[in-house]
């Protein structure tokens, strides 16, 4: 995201993908707001990289993503550990606030395909890992 406007983004889960995303991007002067179902995941933020907004609250329910200001987001990344919970926010964020992009992590490489088919991009690090392992394993075979 190399855009020269600041983003409005609404990341979901604040674990570990989470709090690193909304450090990073909140650092780089976009405008965050982070959502979780619990207070003490929002300890991962760090104060002197995120200046956001947090929400705790459960990212499935329309009341919570309403508080988010889903319906100005430019973008929503579903980073919960519960990849369920992912896609299902993905889907309201598209599908009923018109969130122009939309991103989850998912680690079943069996959803990839339900992701795409529906419009929303996935990032699947168990098929990058074993992507990058036969690529490696094809270039040097022996060692």
């Amino acid at each position: 995201m190399t855009s020269n406007h600041n983003l409005y983004i609404v990341v979901i889960g604040c674990g570990r993908l989470g709090s690193l995303l909304a450090n990073k991007l909140s650092n780089e002067g976009h405008s965050i707001v982070v959502v979780d179902i619990s207070t003490t995941a929002f300890d991962a933020l760090t104060p002197d990289q995120f200046s956001g907004f947090r929400i705790e609250g459960d990212a499935t329910e329309l009341g919570v993503l309403k508080q988010a200001k889903i319906d100005k987001a430019d973008v929503v990344i579903g980073a919960t550990h519960d990849e369920n919970v992912n896609i299902m926010a993905a889907q309201i964020a598209k599908n009923r606030f018109n969130v122009p992009k939309v991103f989850v992590r998912i680690i079943d490489p069996d959803k990839e395909s339900f992701c795409k088919a529906i419009g929303i991009e996935c990032v699947c690090p168990t098929t990058m890992a074993a992507e990058k392992m036969i690529t490696s394993l094809k270039q040097n075979p022996e060692s």
